[in-house]
């Protein structure tokens, strides 16, 4: 199989693991995924545990130098409430600090209270906010968490 072939399967996957998380508003689909993946620095993790399938949820994060950043996250309704999203966030802030990532930053919309949560549990704080940035005029806030 073509690296072609196996970047468009997994951005296929991972537009179909988005669409299960996210209101149509929110939908990435499988042509921005696979433009995310082209970028320098970029890394999926999958879900991954016993009895849980890799199609359950990922994490795709960019580290660049010292600074690494969550480009999304989504774990499908069917498996929400169940760890995978905190062991996700773990093993992604442990792969950026090996890639030798310093700090993290992502924007989470400022009405998702379960990853507002998720992420404040994990040691991120909000840094900023980023008003109308998502297409349905929600805030996003910035996060940020040292490694």
């Amino acid at each position: 199989m073509t690296d072609a072939a196996v970047l468009a399967g997994q951005a296929s996957v991972l537009a179909r693991i988005h669409a299960a998380a996210f209101p149509p508003v929110h939908r990435w689909d499988a042509q921005a995924m696979a433009a995310l993946l082209a970028m320098p620095g970029v890394f999926v993790l999958f879900a991954h545990g016993e009895g849980i399938p890799p199609a359950a949820g990922f994490i795709m994060a960019r580290a660049l130098f010292d600074e690494a950043e969550i480009l999304t996250f989504a774990v499908d309704p069917a498996w929400q409430g169940q760890g995978i999203g905190r062991d996700l966030l773990v093993r992604c802030v442990n792969e950026a600090a090996r890639a030798g990532a310093a700090h993290m930053f992502l924007e989470v919309a400022d009405d998702n209270v379960a990853a507002l949560g998720l992420y404040h549990a994990a040691g991120f704080a909000v840094v900023g906010v980023r008003r109308q940035y998502y297409p349905d005029g929600t805030d996003a806030c910035v996060m940020k968490r040292e490694i």
